[in-house]
């Protein structure tokens, strides 16, 4: 007799599809599907993303321009933070004059599904969700910085253009979605 061990992946395949979702905008307008974002798009960029990671802050006006620089793609953050309340992120979205949409996934079950541990974390995939695309939106320099390097408009260049993505997977770097740290007693 032969036992057959279940394969268990750590990441999505590049090229294979990634889990549907739908969770609530953070809004208040009710819940949003992955569907949603891709409607008449050619694509969508997916960023797990936290309100309290400052690593994220420093895409504000990345993500605020996006749909402007491009209309063909859908954009969605996904807060999936753990502890991070609903209010918590609209009030942060109101004070930083956020314009883009948020989802909140409160138990981080999406972020689960998507094998992502940290925010900012962005994914690029086709109208079919087929992943393009996973990693950094760049090397975390300053574009005047001469060390800057991006990664996912590249990516995004050569899906838009019909060309092969160079480079479809980067390294993450940030806030964990998950810790130890976050569900700690505090100290009295």
């Amino acid at each position: 007799m032969s036992v057959t061990t279940p394969v268990v992946r750590e990441k999505q395949e590049i090229g294979s599809l990634v889990a549907d979702f739908s969770l609530p905008l953070i809004s208040g307008e009710g819940q949003r599907a992955l569907a949603d974002f891709l409607q008449s798009k050619r694509g969508a960029v997916v960023v797990f993303w936290s309100t309290l990671c400052s690593h994220c802050v420093r895409y504000d006006d990345y993500l605020n321009s996006f749909a402007a620089r491009y209309p063909e793609l859908g954009l969605v953050a996904v807060a999936s933070r753990h502890g991070e309340t609903a209010g918590e992120i609209a009030a942060s979205a109101v004070e930083r004059g956020l314009a883009f949409p948020i989802v909140h996934d409160p138990p981080g079950a999406v972020a689960r599904q998507w094998y992502t541990q940290q925010t900012p974390r962005a994914f690029l995939i086709d109208a079919e969700r087929k992943l393009l695309y996973r990693g950094a939106i760049d090397n975390f320099k300053l574009p005047d910085d001469s060390e800057y390097v991006m990664y996912l408009e590249p990516a995004i260049a050569s899906f838009l253009a019909g060309e092969p993505i160079a480079r479809s997977e980067t390294a993450s770097f940030g806030c964990a979605i998950q810790s130890v740290y976050y569900i700690l007693p505090k100290p009295l």
